[in-house]
């Protein structure tokens, strides 16, 4: 059985969400404050808090509060670890094609 990782199910439960994507997607273009990032979501501002705090949970974002104003950045290192694991998982599946492929021609060379 493969080794059980709940920071890697956090994160890819985060990204299930558009609308959590659509703010990682904004955090990449630099830090906002919340009431920037909420701006073009048609939500009120409890339901928009709670993706902020999956994603804090997940560990894809961090918040930081200066004064009135809490300012939001993006936490890349959980990302490059759904990213590796997806490269594994992509690296596995291409294998396992390359040896169907093989299999494949091999059978219809012998017809």
């Amino acid at each position: 059985m493969p080794k059980y990782q709940p920071a890697l199910d956090a994160v890819f439960h985060a990204l299930a969400d558009p609308t959590r994507r659509a703010v990682i997607e904004r955090l990449g273009r630099g830090p906002r404050a919340v009431s920037q990032l909420a701006e073009p979501f048609a939500m009120a501002m409890p339901s928009f808090l709670q993706h902020l705090r999956v994603l804090e949970k997940a560990g894809l974002i961090r918040s930081r509060k200066t004064g009135r104003v809490r300012t939001i950045t993006l936490a890349p290192r959980q990302l490059k670890k759904a990213e590796g694991w997806l490269h594994t998982q992509r690296d596995l599946w291409e294998q396992r094609l390359d040896q169907l492929d093989f299999l494949l021609i091999t059978f219809k060379e012998q017809s």
